[in-house]
């Protein structure tokens, strides 16, 4: 899975539209027609305008869970907070989704909060609180970062303080909690349908960001593909 590190910034990172569109066209030689037709398929379905923030998760199966839902829904960008815990996802129960969502470290909360505020996410945190809401009942018109805490004690106190709003998922049995990676799947599932019923919500990622999604993909399915793009790109440059 591609971390999204800003100091090593992907090799393409700094070429103009022009020159993405010529590496994408030689890159894709060494890899095949179906896997690219897979690729123009699958780009335009997904999403940044949802995000999923993971706060100090521990169980690598849990972990795992979350990348492939957000797979499935097409939402493209996981956050991690690592304050206490390591993200250590496992490829078993994954099944390949950490090759196609990117997934971005930060070392607390505060910094995960600031970077996607910056960006313009509402940051939502899954818990019932006081001002909590349903999940089919939240705003979505506006960038949305959903938070969920560590299994055992949930969302820090922090987390829970900085965030813009609450949500929960309607539950009618004897069990207080759903296990995170069900109520990860659960919103997104909410969400997402949502977002994509709604003409009104500019979801998509626009050409660069289509271009840019589909070269990180590349790289995961072309064997030394770092060591190969950069020799393409060299030749750009003569």
């Amino acid at each position: 899975m591609p971390e999204i590190n800003p100091t090593r910034p992907a090799p393409f990172a700094t070429l103009s539209m022009a020159q993405k569109e010529a590496l994408y066209e030689q890159f894709a030689e060494f890899f095949s027609d179906g896997k690219r037709q897979l690729f123009d398929r699958l780009a335009p379905l997904r999403t940044r305008h949802l995000c999923i923030v993971l706060e100090d998760i521990f169980q690598s199966h849990n972990a795992s869970a979350v990348l492939r839902s957000c797979d499935c829904f097409g939402v493209q960008d996981v956050h991690v907070v690592e304050q206490h815990n390591p993200f250590n996802p496992a490829g078993d129960v994954a099944v390949g989704s950490a090759k196609w969502v990117d997934w971005h470290r930060h070392s607390t909360t505060a910094d995960a909060y600031k970077a996607l505020k910056d960006k313009g996410y509402r940051i939502v945190a899954t818990l019932p609180h006081e001002r909590d809401q349903m999940i089919t009942d939240l705003d979505i018109s506006q960038p949305t970062a959903l938070v969920f805490g560590t299994e055992l004690t949930g969302l820090s106190q922090q987390a829970i303080d900085l965030a813009d709003a609450y949500v929960k998922i309607p539950m009618y049995g004897f069990t207080e909690s759903f296990n995170i990676s069900v109520c990860a799947a659960l919103s997104l599932f909410s969400l997402t349908q949502r977002m994509r019923d709604d003409s009104r919500i500019d979801w998509q990622l626009n050409r660069e960001e289509l271009l840019d999604l589909k070269l990180h993909w590349a790289l995961q399915v072309v064997k030394e593909g770092d060591a190969v793009m950069k020799k393409l790109i060299e030749g750009l440059a003569d």
